[in-house]
């Protein structure tokens, strides 16, 4: 999954795709890079981001929609507002990606009155919050109590199981342990029986171990992506997708796989 921020303040790569014509272009550059999926985001999620409105994110997002109709893999929209999602849907998008779980109002209609796959993440707090001293008993037992809740919640509404993607969220309120706590269990979430998404790309935990800033971090990233597909996970989401599809093909010739 290749990530296009259309946002002034992602932590890797805010400010550079804001221009439509940049996001579709760096969405194109993608595919030609070998994406499997787009998952588009118009508001940002960083730690500390602060939130904008429905308008605002739909004024960004819905242009580069758009320009992508029609491409040759789906695109999948980061959003949890209701309002967002309707539109994204009536505008193409192949899945909706929420880092809230749909648990805002009308997020769960919005996706069951659909036939669009969904994302369900698991996040301690908000955006502006979540990195404040956050705190777990357990965290791989706490994080997949909430996801098999929200997969219930989802399936209770009338989405399909079928359509469900689960992602533990590493750096979603999860300290540096928390997050390769939940990496090296994570064969206890695919054991939910769901695809796993697994973003690390760039994400602070990576620079905290190796003390590189984001645009520096594609070994680092490239190490996470490869223990994640070897612990189960059948998505990754990254900014490199060249260079990770090279490390995947690598892992996949040694496990007899091509």
């Amino acid at each position: 999954m290749g990530v296009v921020n259309v946002t002034p303040d992602s932590f890797s790569d805010g400010g550079r795709f804001l221009d439509p014509h940049a996001a579709i272009a760096r969405a194109n550059a993608l595919i030609e890079e070998g994406a499997d999926m787009l998952d588009i985001g118009a508001e940002s999620s960083r730690p500390g981001a602060q939130g904008i409105s429905a308008g605002e994110e739909l004024s960004r997002l819905m242009p580069v929609l758009e320009g992508l109709r029609g491409c040759a893999i789906p695109v999948s929209v980061d959003t949890v507002k209701s309002e967002v999602m309707r539109s994204a849907i009536a505008g193409g998008a192949a899945m909706i990606n929420d880092i809230a779980a749909l648990r805002s109002p009308g997020a769960l209609e919005a996706v069951a009155g659909s036939d669009v796959a969904v994302c369900l993440m698991h996040m301690q707090g908000e955006p502006r919050t979540m990195q404040s001293e956050p705190r777990y008993r357990d965290v791989v037992a706490e994080v997949g109590a909430f996801l098999a809740e929200r997969v219930a919640a989802a399936e209770s509404a009338g989405i399909a199981r079928e359509r469900i993607v689960i992602d533990p969220g590493f750096g979603f309120g999860k300290t540096v342990a928390h997050n390769f706590e939940l990496l090296r269990n994570l064969d206890r979430f695919t054991a939910l029986g769901l695809p796993v998404l697994a973003g690390w790309s760039r994400k602070s935990t990576l620079g905290a171990i190796t003390g590189r800033g984001a645009d520096d971090r594609l070994a680092a990233s490239l190490a996470a992506a490869l223990l994640a597909v070897q612990r189960g996970a059948r998505i990754v989401r990254v900014h490199d997708v060249a260079a990770t599809r090279d490390v995947l093909a690598v892992l996949a010739a040694f496990d007899g796989k091509t």
